[in-house]
């Protein structure tokens, strides 16, 4: 509860980040996904190698490091020339 009476609801979620841009799922061992937009109260991600987005609580989203992006940016690459459908 807060001061005034009202029950607190946690962590402010982050705001949104721009479509596209690589994050990590902090509830899914750090899993690294792509933006794809806002459902309710989550966010939906995508596999970088493609495949069924996710939802996720913002509070345990943060964004991709540059290590994360490079590995995640190869591992998309290294797909595409296989021919993978992304």
């Amino acid at each position: 509860m807060t001061g005034d009476g009202v029950p607190s609801r946690g962590p402010k979620p982050p705001p949104a980040p721009v479509r596209g841009a690589l994050v990590v799922d902090t509830s899914r061992g750090d899993r690294v996904g792509e933006f794809r937009g806002v459902a309710g109260p989550y966010w939906s991600l995508r596999p970088i190698r493609g495949g069924p987005e996710w939802e996720v609580d913002p509070v345990h989203v943060r964004p991709a490091n540059a290590k994360e992006r490079l590995h995640a940016e190869t591992a998309r690459a290294n797909a595409r020339s296989r021919g993978a459908v992304l």
